[in-house]
């Protein structure tokens, strides 16, 4: 059979899933006559980062991922955001299907890093598509795999980013410590008659900036 083709028409910040959740809307077309049983398909995406620019606050944030901006021209090379699979039913011609990438707000993930620095723009992403296409043939059907080729570009709108994580976090977001730094922080919560976790860490910004 001839390739089937895939195209990111869009993505949009889910709003009634468990967790965070972007879903990307993909139309795959087939362009043999025959039909397809099914596709099982593979996406993983990436971030570009070299495919756009970033203002002094951005660059400030990006330093821990990519260090010094004279650097940039070596460091900023893609990251990992995410690997998902799903089910593309039988169609003939084209047809259109969601694609639903769950989400982390985890600041020590590089991924994770890089959106919470943005301030506004579009997150340049690649996505790279794998699987199994079933497909008719006379009396039976065909069995092919999607080539490593095809891959499809889209320009994430920053907002729409936020906008998912407001959605979930609304004005705040998520760091983990270790045991060891909680028990100390609690205990300098206690002291000190704090009322919140972000009286604590205020406190000693503000220490450490004397």
């Amino acid at each position: 059979m001839d390739e089937i083709a895939l195209t990111c028409l869009g993505a949009r910040a889910e709003p009634y899933a468990a967790f965070p959740t972007l879903v990307f809307r993909l139309r795959v077309t087939e362009p043999s006559t025959a039909g397809v049983h099914a596709v099982l398909l593979r996406c993983q995406i990436r971030v570009e980062p070299h495919l756009r620019r970033y203002g002094p606050a951005e660059a400030e944030l990006l330093g821990d991922l990519f260090g010094d901006p004279s650097r940039w021209g070596d460091t900023l090379k893609p990251l990992h955001f995410a690997t998902v699979s799903a089910t593309v039913p039988a169609f003939r011609g084209v047809t259109e299907v969601d694609l639903h990438v769950p989400c982390s707000y985890d600041l020590e993930v590089a991924a994770g890093k890089y959106f919470a620095a943005l301030e506004d723009g579009e997150i340049p992403l690649i996505l790279l598509f794998g699987g199994t296409v079933f497909a008719r043939a006379g009396n039976g059907f065909s069995v092919t795999q999607i080539p490593w080729h095809q891959e499809a570009r889209h320009r994430l709108p920053v907002g729409v980013w936020r906008e998912l994580m407001d959605r979930y976090f609304p004005d705040s977001g998520w760091l983990r410590l270790n045991r060891g730094t909680l028990r100390a922080l609690r205990r300098l919560k206690t002291e000190r008659a704090l009322a919140t976790w972000d009286e604590a860490v205020e406190l000693l910004l503000e220490e450490s900036r004397r």
